[in-house]
């Protein structure tokens, strides 16, 4: 699909997607829980469909009740041989340890770019933990025949978090006590503050944690069992960032459905627009975000990288050179996000430079119109739509759908705020 995205002006107010983080997780954890869960408000993303597959496959029953997912599970019996996490990150690293738990050998694989990926760190620690492990040349698929047994074992934590948060669901699940997990040089906390939350909504033991370098597991009684338990699944800052960084560039809006005190990492899109000058305001439930000149800045992602695009959005609207640390965390997303901004970026007119581990934006110049595509990254083609805003022309997107792993509403929501969106098959 071809969209193009004319300048215009944006207002109003627009409730914000659904976290994929947290749904995720949420369902991951349904499936641990033995009993019934009902997920309230759930995304929609291909993500989101892709985890409700997985614990299909891997056993529990799921029924669409309007706004309402109900979820029945036993734990972890695999009805499949093989389970399929579409192009999910978090999916295949998460889910793969959770899969683990059983003794049925199992196929793990995914899509897109997700092949391309390293899971090299599965070879390294599945045969310590007594599971069964075979790759393909450290990427998919896997072949993985447990029961996982934990124990004691040190991970790399500077490639991903998602990897340790199916590690900590699944020692939580297995009944881990008297066993740590240490961890080096570990990345995106945040992510892993939300896993702990989540784990604690669904009434999972849940380890000591000592500056994030270990994880120590000691007998905890599991939460007495209720009939049916509840959870809401979160407001997504990752999402609403770019609806942020149109509002600050090209009108005044309001976004509901937040939380103020979200441990999501992409909240910090908030400590950026202050850096950069831009205004904003919580009341209640309701962000509002106003439309105004904005200054360089300097901001360390490297906890949050997911907001390198709409930062890249921000920083071409602001005055003068904004520097964005954390450059090393991108090489691999859905693309390689540090030069594919450079790249689509520069189809605008807009100067990006990469240095070490840093990127430095040149803005405050008019953005031209042009022709740029998505590189298949949803982030990419939500942050070339957001930057057409304020462009001096339209900006086409090729490959747009790539929104639907995230924020399949995206396009239709700019419209709902008044932007002009052209659509072609």
């Amino acid at each position: 699909m071809i969209v193009t995205i004319h300048p215009s002006k944006v207002t109003g107010s627009i409730l914000s997607p659904r976290s994929k983080s947290s749904m995720q997780r949420a369902c991951a954890a349904a499936l641990l829980r033995k009993g019934i869960t009902e997920i309230h408000k759930p995304g929609n993303s291909n993500d989101d469909l892709a985890a409700l597959d997985v614990i299909e496959k891997l056993g529990a029953v799921t029924e669409k009740q309007g706004d309402i997912i109900r979820i029945q599970s036993h734990g972890v019996q695999p009805v499949s041989p093989q389970v399929h996490c579409g192009e999910s990150g978090l999916g295949i690293r998460m889910f793969t340890p959770i899969a683990a738990l059983s003794s049925r050998a199992l196929e793990i694989t995914g899509t897109g770019s997700l092949v391309t990926r390293p899971m090299h760190f599965f070879d390294e620690i599945f045969p310590q933990l007594g599971i069964h492990i075979k790759s393909n040349d450290g990427k998919l698929p896997l072949l993985v025949q447990g029961p996982l047994r934990p124990a004691d074992i040190t991970v790399d934590g500077s490639l991903s978090s998602q990897f340790l948060t199916g590690l900590l669901m699944a020692y939580s699940a297995a009944g881990a006590s008297g066993v740590e997990i240490r961890v080096n040089d570990l990345k995106s906390k945040p992510y892993i503050d939300l896993t702990l939350s989540v784990m604690r909504s669904f009434g999972m033991p849940v380890p000591e944690v000592i500056n994030y370098e270990r994880f120590i597991f000691n007998a905890g009684k599991k939460e007495t069992e209720r009939d049916v338990l509840k959870y809401s699944v979160e407001g997504d800052w990752s999402g609403a960032a770019f609806l942020i960084a149109a509002g600050a560039i090209s009108g005044d809006i309001s976004i509901t459905g937040l939380q103020p005190a979200s441990v999501q990492a992409d909240k910090a899109i908030l400590q950026a627009l202050e850096a950069a000058g831009g205004r904003f305001v919580f009341e209640e439930d309701e962000l509002h975000v106003f439309c105004s000149p904005l200054k360089a800045f300097t901001f360390d992602a490297t906890e949050c990288p997911d907001l390198f695009p709409p930062l890249a959005v921000l920083a071409s609207y602001a005055s003068g050179r904004s520097v964005i640390k954390g450059t090393t965390r991108l090489a691999h997303k859905e693309s390689n996000r540090a030069l594919t901004l450079q790249e689509e970026f520069g189809k605008l007119g807009i100067q990006i430079t990469l240095a070490g581990d840093e990127m430095y934006i040149h803005g405050g110049k008019p953005l031209s119109g042009g022709h740029t595509r998505s590189h298949h990254d949803h982030r990419i083609a939500m942050a070339m739509a957001v930057a057409a805003l304020g462009a001096t022309g339209p900006v086409t997107i090729a490959d747009a759908e790539a929104i639907n792993k995230s924020y399949p509403a995206f396009y239709s929501d700019l419209q709902l705020l008044g932007a002009k969106v052209d659509k072609h098959n």
